[in-house]
């Protein structure tokens, strides 16, 4: 290809120069999570730990999206959660037990404790809500660690809304604030939608997580696989800012 010269000046226009892209690369990491779901709290212990080791962690952000595996579950359930499951999934309580055992020791090579036979039974909407609210005051990340070990590990009713507000507390909100909000229909809108957009990218359960609406990760996956997404979406990001060519401007500057 022979360069074209510029007309202004003796320029090569043709010959692309590869520059260094100036701007931190940002990315985004959406999460759908449902309060109820244990493999959403080991998932969320595992990403963390696969984010801590991300060469460049301080770039990404964490946006918490809301699911509800049960919608039309009552606010509170008679049941405990071995017989709720089972009813759920046809088992037998017995066996129900089984899975969850299984689980509380998944759980706890994550690091975390799961007391299941303290487990409250509620459905999540306005535990959602909440974590919503907290989102508006930079505390989402905070809500979902406060809400996940309030029910797997304190056996706490988080539909309960004076459980919530106190959670709201003990993460730096306003305990009254959260109450009003949750006695209003706040942010039932933006749970709602949450639950409509994850349907709309294809998730059938969570966790689910999508890195820069480009890859999407399902189930509690090993610290491995988080870190090899991170890092591809990473360096396809940095392929496509780091590649910049000389260029002239709309009067015939080329600088």
């Amino acid at each position: 290809m022979t360069p074209r010269k510029s007309k202004n000046r003796n320029f090569d226009v043709a010959t692309p120069i590869y520059l260094t892209h100036n701007s931190p690369i940002q990315m985004k990491v959406e999460i759908w999570s449902d309060v109820m779901c244990p493999f959403c709290y080991i998932g969320k212990r595992r990403f963390e730990n696969a984010l801590q080791q991300f060469p460049h962690k301080d770039q990404v952000e964490v946006v918490w999206k809301s699911f509800q595996l049960n919608p039309d579950m009552p606010a509170t359930v008679e049941q405990n959660i071995h017989e709720y499951l089972a009813e759920h999934k046809g088992w037998t309580v017995e066996y129900a037990r089984q899975v969850n055992s299984q689980v509380t020791t998944m759980a706890a090579d994550a690091g975390l404790q799961y007391n299941f036979d303290k487990a409250v039974v509620a459905n999540s909407f306005d535990a959602h809500r909440f974590s919503h609210l907290a989102a508006k005051h930079g505390k989402g990340d905070a809500a979902e660690e406060a809400l996940f070990k309030a029910y797997f590990t304190e056996g706490k009713n988080i539909a309960d809304r004076q459980v919530l507000a106190q959670l709201g507390a003990g993460i730096g909100l306003d305990a009254t604030e959260v109450s009003t909000a949750l006695a209003s229909n706040d942010y039932a809108a933006e749970v709602r939608r949450d639950v409509e957009e994850a349907a709309a990218l294809g998730a059938r359960g969570v966790p689910f997580f999508v890195i820069d609406r480009k890859y999407a990760v399902s189930g509690a996956q090993p610290e491995e696989l988080f870190l090899e997404a991170l890092q591809q979406s990473f360096t396809e990001q940095e392929q496509t800012d780091a590649v910049n060519g000389e260029a002239c401007s709309i009067d015939g500057n080329c600088d």
